[in-house]
């Protein structure tokens, strides 16, 4: 009877989502190892230590409640790295049961430690994401099992809360989503723009349509093909994939358009895989009973944890990237409700003068990704993710008041604090801390092709208001955070 749950080929289907979700914890380890000692450690913006003392274990279950150090963050996130290499390579995937499932089981549970003390610098819904197929991974068991077609349908589910979460909150936020023309802003505002996206912005309107109208076909109507009998499954998953794809090459946002892909390869049966990947298919592949009867208690778990997910699509006020509990399982999923028309970028400026007056000269702090100096080309940044530089996108549509670590952030920089250096491309008082720093915003646009050529600007900028007024350090050690 078991063995019903166990319809369909999808071996290769498996192979891919399990080398994909390695190769994602493995640029999200990386990502941690890179970043989050100087955003979230001891001496960080949002100090972890802080954090753990407010909140409790099982409001954010996290290893760190236990104990709390860089050295011992760094401890945690390279063996992450390590287990994430063993999954990429399959190691994880070739040997017996029991090894596959304690390294998936670890690299969902370190990973889980990081995002919940991660406060808003790991508030973006691929975490989730990337939480929640990283725990179906633990099911999917090693190569030489048969491929359990439960778990397939459960990502499936995942990605079709994924997709269809995302075109409800479109078609419930923003009227330009109604009326096709989001895309006539978005290439443009999105938080994080690469080199193709300024030439997607100066497409013809009516190709913005088209892409708005193709974007509502594939995650209002295509998504619900993953449910149908093949080649129908095939079809959807398909239109899922390409979808993805384009938003992978006009955008960057992180590993969620990657993490989409790869996980609707659930969807595609090996009967049309086998022509496009030169894998051999092992045959007389087996499942033992007892495994097969965790996977159905696993899709029991998963069909309870649901009722919250559906209730959420189903409401006419639908919560964007939600989860409805701590350990990111059954997620709702969903972002760009509104989308801004107008972009505005933060310049942060010091200077080394002792005065502040009309002859102050000010120089600029650039960014790695964020957008700053117009004649500085847009960086293909996705899968890695640059954390400040997208919260630098969400501070500049709100106040200094709202985001109290950008004043953190500032204090380090007139320290000339390395770690806090670290986080940016270019800082320009490597002989001597500046006396004082300001922050101005400006309006963004793309340059237009004739202005591209007249003086190789990718953006025109104008200044709109001042941000933070300059300030001291004396002046920052009297706030208190």
């Amino acid at each position: 009877m078991l063995d019903a749950f166990h319809t369909g080929d999808y071996w290769i289907s498996r192979f891919i989502i399990q080398r994909g979700i390695g190769l994602m914890y493995l640029i999200a380890f990386i990502v941690a190892i890179n970043q989050f000692r100087p955003l979230l450690g001891e001496n960080g913006l949002l100090p972890v230590p802080r954090f753990i003392e407010r909140i409790s274990f099982n409001s954010s279950p996290s290893i760190f409640h236990w104990h709390y150090s860089d050295s011992f963050f760094s401890f945690i996130a390279w063996i992450g790295l390590g287990l994430s290499m063993l999954a990429v390579t399959g190691v994880s995937d070739n040997g017996p049961l029991w090894l596959s499932v304690v390294i998936w089981s670890l690299l969902w549970f370190l990973y889980l430690s990081i995002v919940n003390v991660g406060q808003i610098f790991y508030g973006f819904g691929w975490e989730s994401l990337l939480l929640e197929a990283g725990f179906y991974a633990i099911f999917l068991g090693p190569l030489h099992f048969q491929t359990p077609f439960l778990v397939i349908i459960i990502i499936r589910w995942l990605v079709f809360r994924l997709e269809f979460g995302a075109g409800l909150i479109k078609m419930r936020g923003d009227q330009c989503w109604r009326n096709l023309t989001c895309l006539n802003y978005h290439h443009e505002t999105q938080p994080l723009p690469n080199p193709l996206s300024i030439f997607f912005h100066r497409l013809p309107e009516f190709y913005h349509k088209i892409e708005t109208l193709f974007n509502h076909i594939v995650q209002l109507g295509a998504v619900w093909l993953l449910f149908l009998p093949q080649p129908f499954t095939s079809i959807g998953a398909g239109m899922i994939i390409l979808s993805q794809g384009y938003l992978i090459i006009s955008g960057n946002y992180a590993w969620l358009n990657w993490m989409t892909l790869i996980l609707a390869f659930s969807g595609i049966s090996d009967t049309y895989l086998q022509h496009l990947f030169a894998l051999h298919i092992p045959q007389s592949l087996v499942t033992p009973i007892y495994f097969q009867i965790i996977i159905i208690g696993l899709a029991v778990l998963v069909t309870y944890l649901s009722i919250s997910p559906i209730k959420n699509m189903l409401s006419p006020r639908q919560r964007m990237n939600a989860s409805f509990n701590p350990l990111h399982l059954v997620n709702t999923y969903g972002a760009f409700g509104g989308v801004t028309k107008t972009r505005y970028e933060i310049i942060i400026e010091g200077t080394t003068d002792d005065k502040i007056d009309i002859d102050t000269q000010w120089q600029e702090y650039k960014f790695k990704g964020k957008v700053d100096d117009p004649k500085h080309m847009p960086l293909q940044i996705a899968p890695y993710h640059l954390r400040l530089d997208w919260q630098m996108w969400f501070a500049a549509m709100s106040s200094l008041r709202s985001n109290s670590w950008l004043l953190r952030l500032i204090k380090k920089l007139l320290k000339n604090d390395p770690s806090a250096i670290g986080l940016i491309a270019h800082n320009p008082f490597t002989e001597q801390s500046p006396t004082y720093i300001r922050a101005r915003l400006f309006k963004y646009e793309f340059s237009n092709s004739e202005e591209f050529s007249q003086n190789s600007q990718w953006w025109q900028r104008e200044f709109k208001q001042i941000y933070m007024p300059p300030k001291s350090l004396d002046e920052l050690e009297g706030i208190r955070f």
